[in-house]
């Protein structure tokens, strides 16, 4: 039963220790992965809207390939043209109206709430001191596993053993 205990404490206290040391040592790298991450995922956001973008404009294009008069259509609205087709109906906003739909919904995308780039944990484990203090943490507890907890090694009593024996 003691030797029981003995193993299981070993195996946490070296555990726990060994964990330590490892984010203290690679704190920095755990800092940069998580930004890198983040970072990721905004260019995957403007890749997809610009993927969707040119399917957009390659509807569009596919649309005006095979109705020629679209144009005529579309450049009053889209260019501010005058009126050419009485029977057509043309939207009413106007570019000004246009640029301030534009500007409200870029800063609505703005606005979106992100994640945080970088858990709070790692940003605290970075910081000088508390590493310094998780290292020194770590290899105490590594120390302590070591010295009270490792199963006594065969090498003594085999000296107590040779000794008798002479």
């Amino acid at each position: 039963m003691q030797k029981v205990l003995q193993a299981v404490f070993f195996t946490v206290f070296f555990a726990v220790g060994a964990a330590t040391v490892a984010v203290s040592v690679l704190s920095e790298d755990l800092l940069r992965y998580y930004r890198n991450r983040q970072l990721l995922q905004q260019a995957q956001k403007v890749l997809f809207r610009l993927e969707a973008l040119n399917s957009d404009y390659d509807a569009l294009l596919k649309e005006l390939d095979s109705d020629p008069d679209l144009v005529k259509r579309l450049a009053p609205a889209a260019l501010g043209a005058s009126y050419q087709d009485p029977n057509a109906v043309y939207p009413k906003a106007r570019a000004a109206e246009l640029a301030a739909a534009r500007r409200a919904l870029t800063k609505a995308a703005i606005e979106e709430p992100n994640e945080p780039a970088v858990p709070r944990w790692v940003e605290r484990c970075n910081e000088h001191n508390k590493r310094t203090v998780l290292f020194i943490c770590g290899a105490a507890l590594v120390l302590i596993a070591l010295v009270c907890f490792s199963p006594a090694g065969g090498g003594a009593q085999e000296q107590s053993h040779t000794g008798r024996a002479n």
